[in-house]
């Protein structure tokens, strides 16, 4: 296990080298002075554009920059906001939580919805049941998550005026009873696709489980329904299920920032999304990294669960 973990870590390392990179050359060609966007204005005397050319490097050459850049990034230093004339690290550090939230609070809800759901469409086979469920979904999977959020507005907020649109924030900041009101919108309309991504997963796993010979010895030694299906069959079937874990977390932490920006929620999609309208470049690498930091820990996590789930497996020899 500690070896495995070391290559990993190694493997990490070079990914985020490889990110990095990527993220610092490309954002590094986007259009535009970041001279005037730091500064607010295409107004500026000759000397305070010096100053602020100065400030951010621009005098030194793209590689020089890289390497400061990538020095300040090891020791917790992104830079300054322009958008916020603030350190990157501190609004990433208020943007975090909210976004960690959501991903962790849609994983408990969708996984044991949709693993349940999957395992009793599997057992249902050919029946109206399985046909229901497979069909719904099929059309979740479809939907688009702002979509889903621009209908649930319409009838929540619009239509039945049940619920405010926006304003979502800490119990201790808004209140308990604005707390739930504006998680319930958002928490639904990221929790829909993961069920339906976990009950196709799940389906398609426990069919070719509850195929396997044990399982006809199971049923043929007298076990009951629910002994064999929860316990052997499902158990044999979660490896497939766990390998979407990391992949959804990733995808969470990126696929929020539709349903952030409708719903008005201060997280990291959010905020990406405003960096990249006002070209706040520092922010955006910050985002990025640091997105990609929390994949790859989801990854490492995710393949530690494969041992626990089934012993028969070792991290060693499957990776060598």
């Amino acid at each position: 296990m500690a070896m495995y973990l070391l290559k990993r870590l190694g493997q990490t390392i070079i990914v985020l080298l490889i990110v990095c990179v990527a993220t610092f050359f490309m954002v590094d060609l986007v259009p535009g002075d970041p001279v005037y966007t730091v500064a607010g204005t295409s107004d500026l005397e000759a000397e305070e554009y010096d100053a602020i050319y100065h400030q951010l490097n621009l005098d030194k050459s793209t590689a020089e920059r890289f390497l400061i850049w990538v020095r300040d990034a090891l020791h917790g230093d992104f830079g300054t906001s322009y958008s916020y004339s603030m350190p990157v690290i501190q609004v990433i550090r208020e943007r975090l939580p909210y976004t960690l939230f959501f991903s962790i609070l849609t994983l408990v809800i969708s996984v044991p919805i949709g693993v349940l759901f999957g395992i009793v469409s599997a057992v249902k086979r050919k029946t109206w049941v399985d046909t229901v469920i497979t069909l719904i979904a099929n059309t979740l999977n479809c939907l688009p998550q702002f979509w889903i959020a621009i209908v649930l507005m319409y009838f929540f907020c619009i239509k039945q005026q049940l619920l405010p649109a926006t304003g979502f924030n800490w119990p201790w900041i808004v209140g308990t009873k604005k707390f739930f009101q504006t998680l319930f919108m958002p928490m639904i309309c990221l929790s829909l696709g993961g069920i339906a991504g976990f009950v196709r997963q799940t389906r398609s796993s426990m069919l070719e489980v509850i195929r396997q010979d044990f399982i006809r010895t199971a049923f043929s030694k007298g076990l009951t329904d629910r002994k064999v299906y929860f316990k052997h069959m499902m158990r044999n079937g979660l490896i497939p299920i766990i390998t979407i874990l990391g992949s959804r977390l990733a995808y969470l932490m990126g696929g929020a920032m539709f349903v952030e920006t409708v719903f008005s929620i201060p997280g990291m999609g959010s905020l990406a999304m405003r960096c990249v309208q006002s070209k706040d470049i520092p922010t955006i690498q910050a985002v990025v990294i640091i997105t990609t930091v929390v994949s790859c820990i989801a990854y490492i996590i995710t393949d530690i669960l494969y041992v626990v789930v089934d012993p028969r497996i070792s991290l060693t020899e499957a990776k060598e």
